[in-house]
């Protein structure tokens, strides 16, 4: 492993319809046919929030996910040794390396989400070092090349949108990024009670470790609930957790108490958020 790497309303028609509908094309291959919001139901007494045509949101709820309660398996298809920690799993490649581990899976979510809406020039991670990652650079043929204790970007390759390269500008990322950078690339949710889907919670450190919010719903007295999804060490697949507190995979927690996982414990001030931001460019 590489020494850099290691391991956040409608109304009630409206969010039927949205619950409802046809699982987004996905650019990975994937035969699933069940999305995320088909699989799990709110709670009784909770109502999914609003999630825009378009928003991350919106995405993450129709992601594919694996008929019944299969096993996570590793990036080379032994199991995971401990396979009590996941609700179900989504239909999602782990890559042919040890690299999709936690916070890059994070990161796969947020790029995949952001080239399927059509904006490119907002996929952009900060790897380990400082530098800047940006898909929009490696589209047109920059790769990295490291310079003394940091790595630059260097025209050297013929220009490629496709996206096998979309998908090696990731395995670059996760090679060189991990829970710290992007501990750092987030902003700090003041308070869970404003939590989102898309949001992460991620303990940067070597090791640390991150979750994505893939959905919330919501009671009438302002009290959230919501899915979470990891990969962990070795890269495995992207699974939802389930809750260790009881038989659901819905979650909730405070401002006071820390949020338990079946493999980690986050502090009350993990709770993070992608800013909506344009990339910098390396191109010069």
């Amino acid at each position: 492993m590489h020494p850099l790497r290691f391991c956040s309303a409608l109304t009630a028609l409206l969010l039927v319809a949205n619950v409802g509908a046809a699982a987004a094309d996905h650019a990975w291959p994937t035969t699933a046919h069940e999305t995320l919001a088909e699989r799990f139901a709110p709670p009784d007494g909770y109502r999914r929030t609003a999630a825009p045509d378009g928003s991350f949101a919106a995405w993450l709820r129709q992601l594919p996910v694996l008929p019944g309660r299969p096993p996570v398996t590793l990036w080379n298809g032994q199991p995971k040794g401990n396979q009590t920690a996941h609700a179900a799993v989504l239909d999602i490649d782990v890559g042919k390396r040890d690299l999709q581990q936690c916070a890059d899976a994070v990161m796969r979510l947020r790029a995949e989400y952001l080239k399927a809406a059509g904006k490119p020039s907002k996929i952009c991670f900060h790897l380990s070092d400082g530098s800047l990652a940006a898909w929009t650079d490696w589209q047109i043929g920059y790769r990295p090349r490291m310079q003394g204790k940091r790595m630059q970007f260097v025209r050297t390759a013929a220009a490629n949108s496709s996206y096998k390269a979309f998908r090696q500008y990731l395995d670059l990322v996760f090679s060189y990024a991990g829970s710290m950078s992007l501990s750092r690339e987030l902003s700090r949710v003041p308070t869970v009670r404003n939590i989102e889907a898309g949001d992460v919670f991620v303990k940067g450190g070597f090791p640390g470790h991150a979750v994505i919010v893939l959905d919330v719903a919501e009671r009438d007295d302002g009290e959230r609930v919501f899915l979470l999804a990891q990969s962990y060490m070795p890269a495995q697949q992207i699974h939802v957790l389930r809750n260790p507190n009881d038989a659901s995979a819905w979650y909730h927690t405070s401002d006071e108490a820390p949020l338990l996982t079946p493999e980690w414990a986050f502090a009350p001030v993990s709770l993070h958020r992608f800013p909506n931001r344009n990339c910098e460019s390396n191109a010069r």
